[in-house]
């Protein structure tokens, strides 16, 4: 089995031949077919693996503080060498995939073998030919559906996820800042859900297919005069109902941007990964309601729901991740969403 990996202390890739991973109960062994490579996750990783130990540090604090607390269970030297042998293992890669069911586990027995399935998960959706995946991170997909477009059904599922958190209602108008592969599907759920959207971005292509997508508006962070006039036109002046930050970088723009264009009392909804050094008065003055969106969905980082299959029941919890995987799936099959436009290129394996 082949599999893309990556050395983290030196950034390089490698593709590697891999063991089979054996299909364990409550989940099924899919091969690929498509391997998203996201390009913006993927870089930033490739990116950080480039830099030197410093720059690591300062890219991870959250790294830095594991770091410093194993220094203070198990002593220098042993946190030491186990750092080293971490920079020197590969890192998987990948997280959003589509391909076919060739076994089934014990507990996975609603799906079948032949089966087309989208899957999720930075361990079990990896750059590999075949994968173990377990079934609260695998839905299936229709037939009709083309496999290149259900490859994206993770990066749908995190827009989703920032869309819901948003409460979005018919009618709002919604402002999408940063139009990157999340924003340019995001601008496509919200206007599946009957929302009037303007994007914000930097690249002239990116605001035009979002346009394209749906977008009433779209435009450069430097023409805030244009996007402060679509977005007054939009809502009588009030402004946007719901502020969505999915760009990325270490700049504050994003988050000083949201609050001009927000109307009192606001969402913001952070899904990107920004810098996020809030001007106090000015949010305090519209009293925002500053919100996070975790990935994928209720019952992402819980190995009970992931790994063990412990549903949420429905009731409680409407919208968990593969409830938002499977929904995305649906937006693809009901043509709801037009992903060709998002397809750079594809390359053999």
């Amino acid at each position: 089995m082949k599999q893309i990996v990556q050395n983290y202390k030196t950034g390089a890739l490698d593709l590697i031949d891999a063991p089979v991973p054996a299909c364990k109960p409550g989940g099924v062994l899919v091969r690929t077919r498509y391997s998203l490579i996201s390009a913006g996750t993927e870089l930033m990783k490739v990116s950080e693996a480039k830099l030197s130990l410093l720059g690591k540090a300062k890219a991870r604090p959250d790294q830095v503080k594991k770091v410093m607390a194993s220094v203070a269970q198990q002593g220098l030297k042993a946190t030491y060498d186990k750092a080293m042998n971490k920079l020197d293992s590969y890192t998987p890669l990948g997280y959003s995939l589509c391909g076919e069911v060739i076994e089934v586990g014990h507990g996975a027995e609603e799906l079948a073998v032949g089966d087309l399935v989208a899957r999720a998960g930075n361990q079990y959706a990896l750059h590999a030919d075949i994968n173990w995946v377990p079934l609260n991170l695998c839905v299936p997909v229709p037939p009709h559906v083309d496999p290149r477009h259900a490859a994206f059904t993770t990066v749908g599922a995190i827009a989703m996820q920032g869309l819901r958190q948003g409460e979005v209602s018919l009618g709002d108008v919604a402002c999408v800042i940063g139009l990157g592969l999340v924003g340019q599907l995001l601008v496509q759920q919200l206007v599946a859900a009957g929302v009037r959207v303007v994007g914000v971005d930097p690249s002239a292509p990116r605001c035009e297919l979002a346009k394209r997508l749906g977008a009433i508006e779209a435009a450069a962070p430097d023409d805030a005069l244009l996007i402060a006039e679509a977005v007054s036109g939009l809502t009588d002046g009030a402004g946007a109902d719901e502020v969505f930050l999915t760009a990325g970088g270490d700049t504050n723009g994003p988050v000083e941007l949201a609050v001009q264009v927000a109307r009192d009392r606001a969402t913001v909804v952070d899904i990107g990964k920004v810098k996020l050094d809030l001007p106090w008065n000015d949010y305090y003055l519209k009293e925002l309601d500053v919100r996070f969106s975790r990935s994928y969905g209720p019952g992402r980082y819980d190995a009970a729901y992931e790994e063990g299959g412990q549903d949420y029941p429905i009731g409680y919890v409407r919208w968990t991740e593969r409830r938002n995987l499977a929904c995305f799936v649906d937006l693809l099959a009901r043509g709801r969403i037009d992903m060709e436009p998002l397809i750079d290129h594809v390359a053999p394996f």
